[in-house]
């Protein structure tokens, strides 16, 4: 039996417009940052930081179609840092696939300030190892691993756009919204104590 592995890495640098609100506070929120780069529509929360994300249908040499669903387990610290990891993984509409395929999603995404300016930086390193199935037993290794490598570029890059214009956005509501809401509370609520 075939065994063969894809990898990709795509990192992200990107600048953060200044708000009163720090996107410290924002990163914190999983929840919220799942919602930028997943389809709402595909997404289910299923405790405070774990989430299941159905991913667009993919296609493999025109011969296989069929959609990967992920267990997302994200965790932001108090510095903001979000850590991302994929805790399990199905693919629908292809049990052959499904029994025999295993991914491994790991990203890291970090606020950093430079001189004065915020700006978020982040990698992710997306893994998948698969038995292949017969028909793809007498196809040249080297145009498997090149066809399922660029699948993989192409599922980071989708994510890599949609932070780049979804979060930042998001962000921005989120943090006037904040700032909005804020003169309902008085800012001296507790006493001074010695």
């Amino acid at each position: 039996m075939e065994t063969v592995q894809f990898t990709s890495t795509e990192s992200i640098n990107l600048s953060v417009p200044q708000e009163k609100t720090p996107i410290q506070h924002y990163l914190r929120q999983p929840q919220r940052l799942v919602s930028a780069i997943a389809n709402p529509k595909l997404m289910t929360q299923l405790s405070e930081n774990r989430f299941h994300l159905k991913m667009r249908p993919l296609n493999f040499l025109d011969m296989y179609h069929f959609q990967p669903s992920v267990v997302l387990k994200v965790v932001a610290d108090s510095n903001g840092t979000v850590t991302l990891t994929s805790e399990s993984c199905e693919i629908l509409g292809n049990d052959y696939i499904n029994d025999r395929f295993g991914m491994n999603l790991k990203g890291k995404l970090y606020p950093v300030e430079k001189n004065g300016q915020v700006y978020l930086e982040g990698k992710a390193d997306l893994k998948v190892d698969v038995d292949l199935p017969p028909p793809l037993w007498l196809t040249p290794r080297p145009m498997l691993e090149t066809t399922g490598n660029g699948l993989l570029k192409s599922v980071l890059m989708r994510i890599k756009q949609k932070l780049m214009n979804q979060l930042i956005a998001d962000y921005r509501q989120w943090a006037n919204q904040a700032t909005t809401s804020e003169p309902t509370k008085p800012s001296l609520s507790s006493p001074k104590t010695a």
